[in-house]
């Protein structure tokens, strides 16, 4: 009789056990289940082995909608074709520009500039330099905030044309980390400092999977010859499609911030769309 006791009482633990055991396969399941039904009745909410996950960031808004409409969708495969000159233009519907400003970010000039933009709702384009970007890399960040595009600009601004192509590509990788660090993407448009072009530069480009971009209006901002002046060359050579050169670094800019006081909501007021490109994926 004891004997069939104690078979019995050892059969209940053991089913015991059992049962505790599915609960705690069910719990672990349940802690791997991203996609759990909204308004579940139970949350397990024991702390989890190892290292704590990370909250995804979420993105600006203005980096989620679209723009332009240039292209299909960021997402697509990215395959870039080496060109042979670069684009100096953009295309699309209505009174569309694109502001670019070179050789940035300087914290004197450029954190201005982005006021300016942003009171207007208007994006634009940010060709930096490595050595600039690199200790100003919460700048960067705004402008990824605002919904801006920021390009590489190489390094140290030099000639390409008078590098080798592993001087070259140095330039161009050196600042495509930083920016990526900052901005959170790598660029996906490059200018070739003084617009001077070379095949290496090209074909560089598109291995970091880079567009080349000029300009159509250049603003010669960096002559400094007036705030007025600068005003008159950018409202003078607006038309739908138009690239506009100015500079926020590489010495006094104090007349492009001011200029772009005057010449950014007389644009809006003519009825142009300031906007940014999108990349058409070969």
């Amino acid at each position: 009789m004891k004997k069939d006791q104690l078979l019995t009482r050892r059969r209940a633990l053991l089913a015991g056990a059992a049962v505790l055991g599915a609960a705690g396969a069910a719990g672990t399941a349940r802690l791997l289940t991203a996609d759990e039904p909204a308004g579940s009745p139970v949350r397990n909410t024991a702390p989890v082995a190892g290292p704590p996950v990370r909250r995804a960031l979420k993105p600006s808004a203005y980096r989620l909608r679209p723009l332009t409409g240039y292209g299909p969708p960021r997402s697509a495969p990215a395959r870039t074709v080496v060109r042979h000159e670069p684009f100096l233009r953009i295309s699309g519907r209505g009174r569309s520009m694109v502001l670019t400003f070179d050789d940035g970010p300087d914290p004197r000039y450029t954190p201005d500039i982005l006021r300016t933009l942003r009171e207007y709702d208007v994006r634009a384009m940010f060709f930096v330099c490595g050595e600039m970007a690199v200790d100003n890399k919460d700048l960067l960040s705004e402008m990824a905030d605002d919904g801006h595009v920021v390009g590489n600009h190489t390094w140290t601004h030099p000639r390409l044309t008078e590098l080798s192509r592993s001087g070259i590509r140095s330039e161009m990788e050196r600042t495509s980390e930083v920016i990526e660090q900052a901005y959170g993407e790598p660029p996906q448009w490059f200018r070739a400092p003084y617009g001077v072009w070379n095949r290496a530069a090209f074909q560089l480009g598109a291995d970091l999977g880079m567009e080349p971009l000029a300009w159509t209006v250049d603003s010669l901002d960096w002559t400094t010859p007036g705030t007025r002046t600068i005003v008159n060359r950018v409202e003078d050579g607006a038309a739908p499609g138009v690239v506009v050169l100015s500079h926020d670094a590489g010495g006094d800019r104090s007349q492009s911030v001011r200029a772009l006081r005057d010449y950014l909501p007389a644009l809006l007021d003519s009825g142009y769309h300031l906007t940014v490109p999108r990349r058409q994926f070969a």
